[in-house]
């Protein structure tokens, strides 16, 4: 067991933890931020990238829509290398109430939105793949924003200002001192050992799981996860975002992301926030909807899909009504002081709100953190750039063009993503192991192919370094989410059984033919067994998503074992048919 001590422990390592994180840095308060997995690995990782002008809150919660539109301008303005400058649509069609899109207008300018009605001519010529039938349209400033850059800007600021922050470390307890919660009890998954952590506060920024850590506090909070499921399209589709003008439901939504355009969403209560799972009849759902505003969508070719929960709070004095419509739960944030609530002196929880408002989150909280401190020293957090802002606006051909400055295609990783080996071996160096961590940072496996090529390719980078004797020598148990004694091929196969996951349910038409392909090499070729639950199935069903690691197999039994059942494999026998059976090679047999 380990220890270290600190002013502030915050426990969790999504948008709104680390924006609590850099807030306190920058007012020069100790802090050690802790996260379970990878940093943006919960909500702050599984949603539609959408910038908020506030106009979908427009109509039923002007605190919210204000909220946003507010912070929409701070982040353009001190984190403008995370955000695609996109504007959005909100589209009136002719089976739409025409008196909602009268309140709609009224709603953005009470809540100080820019507003500013088209014809559908006009909107069709921002938008040429929009349906023929539109009665009218109306844009306002909504935006795309690169979660995991943003986080990694803010952890770059906060670091850079003393703050730590530990992956990996999920919340086991707390040690309690009368009134106060005098250390945050943690386990290293990376190292394998408990780490007790002293402090003299403790913020719980834990989002949808904030219920999960106030419970191991001793303090209820009612959280209502609402789970959204989001569709991820081939092709971009639409030049901005594209809104249904009518009360959110599903299907209402697509949003430019990258190279692809992301469907939204749904939204139903489920008691865990770690429930991903995905109905195919909601895939089917999210894409004859958003194909109402976007025909070309019905035809278009589906990549994957994907659910995130949402961290909606129902206040006490909500208790016992129906929040069956996770819908009508307003998006605002709400700050909990447990000293007034529930009489526990050194515990602050931030629930609710969107990624959108993080920052105003993150002030409102440490403003009241610093009244309670003492310290003084006012927010700078709106002012002061991010690590990364000088680069301006992210556009869509910024990677193409760094390669082509770079020259460095002809070591590229990933082509679908334009990840360059020079990318990879300096996440690498920086002591990122797992490929998953590696998809977060670089966007590695997100194309069309989703990892058929490059997966293998960026596992050989991560064994090259871990096998360089001096690295070895001078490296630490554990860095960034991984011990550096990590089995690449089991890395491996946790990142293709993540990204098979999340086709499970779109395998029709060319994803089906591409998903044959990815099997028969990452089955057939390389032999990788599918025992390897990712990250996010782990946490559901109760693992730490690093079963196996290090573990050796006797392949040969195994392959016997699976022989049966991969007899009428069709993706297996394309394999087999590629390279041979590896396991029937014998002196009356010859390979290929």
């Amino acid at each position: 067991m380990t220890s270290l001590d600190t002013k502030v422990v915050v426990v969790g390592g999504g948008v709104t933890g680390v924006a609590v994180l850099r807030d306190l840095a920058l007012r020069g308060i100790d802090a050690v931020l802790v996260e379970r997995s990878d940093l943006g690995t919960g909500t702050s990782g599984r949603w539609h990238g959408l910038l908020h002008s506030g106009g979908r809150y427009a109509v039923r919660d002007e605190e919210s829509a204000r909220e946003c539109i507010e912070e929409n301008l701070v982040l353009r303005r001190i984190a403008p290398h995370t955000i695609e400058d996109l504007g959005g649509l909100f589209v009136l069609l002719p089976q739409d109430d025409p008196a909602y899109a009268e309140q709609f207008v009224v709603g953005c300018k009470a809540a100080g939105i820019p507003v500013e009605e088209l014809t559908p001519g006009e909107a069709r010529k921002r938008e040429p793949l929009l349906a023929e039938r539109i009665e009218a349209a109306y844009a306002v400033p909504d935006g795309g924003i690169d979660s995991w850059a943003l986080i990694r800007s803010m952890v770059a600021d906060a670091s850079s200002r003393g703050a730590r922050v530990l992956t990996r470390h999920p919340v086991v307890g707390f040690e309690r001192d009368g009134d106060r919660l005098a250390a945050v009890h943690v386990r290293d998954l990376a190292g394998g050992e408990d780490v007790v952590i002293g402090c003299e506060w403790v913020v719980n920024a834990a989002g949808a799981w904030a219920g999960q850590v106030g419970a191991l506090a001793g303090v209820p909070i009612e959280m209502i996860p609402g789970k959204g499921v989001m569709v991820v399209m081939a092709s971009r589709y639409v030049r901005g975002v594209v809104n249904a003008c009518r009360k959110p439901a599903d299907g209402d939504i697509v949003v430019p992301q990258h190279e692809v355009a992301i469907l939204g969403t749904t939204s139903v209560q489920v008691e865990d926030p770690d429930d991903v799972t995905v109905d195919p009849a909601e895939v089917d759902r999210m894409i004859d909807m958003c194909a109402q505003m976007v025909p070309s969508l019905a035809r278009g070719r589906v990549l994957r899909a994907f659910a995130g929960s949402r961290p909606l709070y129902k206040p006490p004095q909500q208790a016992g009504e129906d929040t069956q419509d996770t819908r009508a739960v307003s998006r605002t944030f709400t700050v909990l002081d447990h000293a007034e609530r529930d009489g526990l002196a050194n515990l602050f929880s931030i629930v609710g709100g969107k990624l959108t408002t993080c920052r105003q989150m993150a002030e409102k909280l440490v403003d009241r953190l610093g009244e309670r401190i003492g310290v003084t020293v006012p927010c700078t957090t709106a002012e002061v750039p991010l690590p990364g802002a000088d680069h301006g606006v992210h556009t869509l051909a910024g990677p193409l063009a760094t390669v082509e400055r770079e020259g460095a295609y002809g070591t590229l990783i990933c082509e679908c993503e334009l990840v360059t080996a020079g990318q990879v071996r300096q996440a690498v160096a920086d002591g990122v192991v797992e490929l998953e961590d590696l998809r977060r940072r670089l966007r590695l496996g997100y194309g069309p192919c989703q990892a058929a090529f490059c997966a293998w390719r960026a596992a050989a980078a991560v064994c090259e370094r871990q096998l360089d004797p001096q690295v070895r020598a001078a490296a630490s148990p554990a860095a960034q989410g991984g011990s550096h004694d990590a089995d690449p091929l089991a890395g491996l196969a946790r990142f293709v059984q993540e990204r098979w996951r999340g086709q499970l349910t779109t395998v029709w038409g060319d994803q089906a033919r591409q998903a044959l392909l990815n099997h028969a090499i990452y089955r057939g070729i390389f032999d990788l067994a599918a025992d390897q639950p990712d990250e996010a199935a782990a946490w559901r069903t109760g693992g730490l998503g690093r079963q196996g690691d290090g573990q050796a197999e006797d392949s040969r039994s195994e392959g016997l074992e699976r022989e049966a059942s991969e007899r009428d494999d069709p993706a297996a026998e394309v394999g087999r048919g590629l390279i041979g059976d590896p396991d029937r090679t014998s002196a009356g047999t010859e390979p290929g």
